[in-house]
Parts: structure tokens; C-alpha cells; sequence
């Protein structure tokens, strides 16, 4: 293989990659949209909370660790590692989703009532290292 076909075939496959953490990211994002009141990106523009933004922004890095998690687990095989980022990344937001119901129903946190805070609260700083670890964890099972 040339140098060009290998340069080609890297570029390809990082785009391929980027297209599906972008993606997963997106559906990270609206998952989190799901779990507050109104329009995330509304509260987050507009209102500018920070809660809002410290809950979407630790979700989306959490999916990041994990993507990143999967590209490094692949070992190559572009396929199985594009399928897998996809499968572990769902799980990711899905695990992330639960926790912060969880955190709702055990612990009294709610999202609903901290996006509804103008001023940076603590349970939102405990959800968002929640957030962070459960990525970690995952990103890690993955490795």
C-alpha cells in the first residue's frame, strides 16, 4: 500500500469515526433535552444556565471518553470498531440517563428543579462528575 492509500484510508476512517461520536453526541444532547423542562438549547442560549450547561457539557464529554474508548479498543478493524462505538456509546447515554433518574428518585436531585436554578448549584456539579465517571467506567469496560 502507498503512502497516499494509507493517508487516504486513515482519513476515511477518522471521518467515519467523527461521524458516528458526532452523532452519538447528538443523541446525548437530546437525551439530556428529554430529561429538563423546556428546550436545553434554549435554556442554555437564552438563559444562559449554568446548570443547564454544566449538566449538557459533562454528558457529552462522558460520550467523548467513550467513543474515544472504542476507537482505541478497535485495534484497526474499522467495522467492528465503528459498530462497537455506536453499541457502547448508546449504552453510555442510556446508563447516563439512568443515573440521573436515579439521582432524582434516591437521592432527591433533580434535573427539572436545577435547571430552573439561575445561579450554579451544587447537585449539578454532583451530576456532572456522575456524568464523567459513568463515561470513564464505560470507556474503561470498553478497553
Amino acid at each position: 500500500m502507498t503512502l497516499l492509500e494509507t493517508l487516504a484510508r486513515g482519513a476515511g476512517a477518522i471521518a467515519a469515526y467523527a461521524a458516528v461520536g458526532v452523532i452519538l453526541m447528538i443523541v446525548g444532547f437530546y437525551v439530556i433535552d428529554w430529561a429538563t423542562p423546556g428546550k436545553l438549547s434554549e435554556i442554555i442560549r437564552t438563559q444562559r444556565n449554568p446548570n443547564a450547561t454544566l449538566l449538557a457539557t459533562s454528558a457529552l464529554a462522558a460520550v467523548g471518553l467513550i467513543v474515544a474508548a472504542s476507537i482505541w479498543s478497535s485495534g484497526g478493524r474499522l467495522a467492528e470498531g465503528l459498530a462497537g462505538t455506536a453499541v457502547f456509546g448508546l449504552v453510555g447515554i442510556v446508563v447516563q440517563t439512568v443515573a440521573m433518574l436515579l439521582f432524582d428518585r434516591i437521592v432527591g436531585i433533580s434535573v427539572r428543579d436545577l435547571v430552573r436554578e439561575p445561579e450554579l448549584q451544587p447537585g449539578a456539579r454532583l451530576l456532572a462528575v456522575t456524568h464523567i465517571a459513568i463515561g470513564l467506567i464505560t470507556a474503561v469496560a470498553v478497553i
